[in-house]
């Protein structure tokens, strides 16, 4: 595994990435005098001031995920959000002034999005959230397009992540590390196949989902709320967008898709999504060379795992 990235370095990326988003912008005809950073944590957001226009540039990808595949996701998430605009759905929309495509730069892959004014003043409310969720499920139910099976779960990353993690030992505490290794042998296959999950859990129905938590990637805007961040939409049951939102959320969207005649969420699927969201949540230390903060970011998480029921209850 590589050394922790250093803040210069850090820096350094960052700039590279803004470089190559106002650069990429301007071939594609848009103005861009006065560029600035909306975030910089997983990606570099930039919006292309004066253009209405935001980047999202990746810039921290798990090691097997190359400019391609990279490519590829960016194209599904433009499609989702595309096909959702012209429904008339909430979304913040890819730019209508560039291809809808992804464009490399750089050594960057990146996706152009409409801006919107953010309402600084509004509280997120994940409760609330969580209820309109089940409008987003019922939306996404009529996708025409093809998603692949829980791909958000991402288990190239996770089996990579612990592999790397082995010559970690200041990352990840080996006992930790093996509890992880024996709950990914019992929760992998299950994610890596359709058919293993609709063995697992018989009469579950799966659909495209958001893939990324939407009650969390709701954009307040002076005319709405709006979706935002589908990079990791995929085929899936509905459960996995609630991951660790916790039993006030689930009850919430419980409440809405009962008063709208829509599936609840099965409360053994839910502990298995949770089980795989942890395995995830280990495996991102793997991350941490590119991203230091991570090692105390991941921290709260790690230690609620080791409450957590083994793999989920499956293994049991």
């Amino acid at each position: 595994m590589p050394a922790v990235m250093t803040s210069d370095q850090l820096t350094a990326r960052t700039s590279r990435a803004l470089d190559a988003a106002i650069a990429a912008g301007r071939d594609l005809g848009l103005t861009v005098t006065d560029a600035k950073i909306l975030h910089d944590v997983f990606s570099v957001v930039v919006h292309l001031a004066p253009a209405p226009v935001v980047v999202r540039v990746p810039t921290v990808l798990p090691a097997h995920v190359d400019l391609d595949a990279q490519a590829a996701r960016q194209r599904v998430e433009l499609d989702v959000v595309a096909w959702l605009a012209e429904q008339g759905y909430p979304v913040i929309p890819p730019s209508p002034l560039v291809p809808r495509e992804p464009v490399r730069r750089n050594g960057f892959s990146m996706t152009f999005w409409q801006f919107v004014e953010q309402d600084q003043s509004v509280e997120p409310d994940y409760v609330h959230n969580s209820r309109l969720v089940v409008d987003l499920h019922a939306a996404l139910r009529d996708y025409p397009g093809e998603l692949p099976f829980l791909s958000s779960a991402e288990p190239a990353m996770v089996t990579d992540g612990f592999a790397a993690l082995v010559a970690r030992p200041d990352l990840i505490d080996p006992d930790d590390l093996d509890r992880a290794r024996r709950e990914w042998a019992i929760l992998a296959p299950i994610v890596r196949s359709r058919a293993e999950f609709e063995a697992a859990f018989p009469g579950v129905d799966l659909q495209p989902i958001h893939g990324d938590s939407p009650a969390v990637n709701i954009v307040p805007t002076s005319g709405g709320a709006l979706y935002a961040d589908f990079e990791l939409a995929t085929f899936g049951p509905v459960e996995w967008d609630l991951a660790f939102l916790g039993p006030e959320c689930e009850a919430a969207y419980n409440a809405e898709a009962k008063r709208r005649g829509l599936r609840q969420l099965d409360e053994r699927v839910m502990r298995f999504i949770n089980a795989v969201g942890t395995s995830r949540t280990v495996a991102c230390l793997a991350l941490v060379p590119q991203l230091p903060m991570l090692a105390e970011a991941l921290k709260p998480a790690i230690e609620n795992w080791r409450t957590m029921p083994f793999a989920g209850g499956l293994g049991n």
